[in-house]
């Protein structure tokens, strides 16, 4: 095993507020970073302001960074953060204010530093020091270095640094509460995509694997509940969290396969949310590997102690319909991007580009 992780994770009804010190040991000003709705609908955003206040921090609020957040976005807050003079960040929401919270860290102190730069990681100062507070059970961008941005071209790009991880996490699954049921859809199958990527990923070891099967187990039952239109308990809202936890540490350690990097094209040319964009490509993942690494495509179902239907059915349920259309060429003309690509490149068995364009085709050329 090689693992690494140094985030310290705080998952409990109430950890914001019964553990305001750590966050007032991060520094003396602070910028909290958010989109326009999630942290205040959830309750997060009060919880977060009400511990720095009584801690004595003084705090501002950025809250314009959407869904698949730019990398100007991300200039925006580190702007904002250094005007202020805050000293740490604290992102607040599902993925896009996380790894945005990551970004705004960097362009607070580097003041000069451009996309391209940031792409590079010409960094001539370290980020400021960070706290995350999820209000989604989906990315795990909690326990990740990773932050995935979009460039002034449209185009969604990862990446990768331990100076992005956080210095503390905070999980309270009543944020969760406050989701729709898409929204619960979209993030838990995203999960879904990161246990079983991580587990089909080169990269992937004992610890990883226990992170993956312990993530699906978890969020199986919970997901079906919300896939089949149930209401989810608050117990039901705890496990999907910590399966996203257990997911973020799963990739952590391995990083994706390529239904990841597929999936940020959807999201890109046709608006489709993340969860749903990559797990599109699951069943194709797991043809894949049956195909040329049966065996280890069983391993995964006798540790998950559950069949292939079973999991396939709970993807299909989780999806909308496909209404995406493509043509042949349109497809020939997005192939290049993704030669030498780390999520392509790092699945178990070796992906070819005919395979994937084999896999665009069937499912999307009428």
């Amino acid at each position: 095993m090689k693992y690494y992780m140094p985030v310290r994770v705080l998952s409990a009804d109430g950890a914001v507020m019964n553990n305001a010190s750590l966050l007032a040991g991060l520094g003396a000003r602070c910028i909290l970073v958010t989109g326009k709705h999630a942290a205040k609908k959830s309750g997060a955003l009060d919880d977060v302001s009400q511990a720095l206040e009584k801690a004595g921090v003084p705090f501002c609020v950025f809250d314009e960074i959407e869904q698949n957040p730019s990398v100007q976005s991300c200039l925006r807050a580190g702007a904002a953060a250094n005007a202020f003079g805050a000293d740490f960040v604290v992102g607040i929401g599902g993925g896009s204010a996380l790894d945005a919270a990551k970004a705004a860290a960097v362009f607070a102190v580097n003041p000069g530093l451009d996309e391209e730069g940031f792409y590079q990681k010409a960094w001539d100062k370290p980020p400021l020091p960070i706290a995350l507070v999820g209000t989604t059970s989906g990315t795990g961008s909690e326990v990740t270095k990773v932050s995935v941005l979009t460039d002034g071209s449209g185009r969604k790009h990862s990446i990768h640094d331990d100076r992005l991880f956080a210095r503390c996490a905070f999980g309270d699954p009543r944020y969760t509460q406050a989701l729709s049921l898409p929204v619960t859809l979209s993030t838990g199958i995203d999960v879904l995509g990161h246990c079983a990527e991580s587990f089909f990923n080169k990269n992937a070891d004992e610890a990883s694997r226990a992170f993956s099967i312990r993530g699906i187990r978890l969020l199986y039952g919970p997901l079906l509940a919300a896939a089949e239109g149930q209401e989810l308990s608050l117990e039901q809202r705890r496990e999907l969290y910590d399966a996203s936890l257990l997911g973020g540490l799963a990739i952590c350690g391995t990083g994706t396969c390529f239904p990841h990097t597929l999936g940020y094209y959807l999201t890109e040319n046709f608006h489709v949310p993340h969860g749903f964009a990559g797990a599109r490509f699951l069943p194709a993942l797991l043809d894949l590997v049956r195909k040329k690494d049966g065996a280890y495509e069983a391993r995964f179902f006798h540790e998950l102690g559950f069949t292939r239907e079973q999991l396939s059915a709970l993807v299909t349920l989780c999806l909308p319909e496909n209404a995406i259309t493509m043509t042949a060429s349109e497809i020939d003309a997005a192939l290049p991007r993704w030669e030498n690509n780390n999520s392509v490149r790092n699945t178990c068995c070796e992906v070819s580009a005919a395979e994937l364009r084999d896999i665009l085709v069937k499912l999307f050329v009428r």
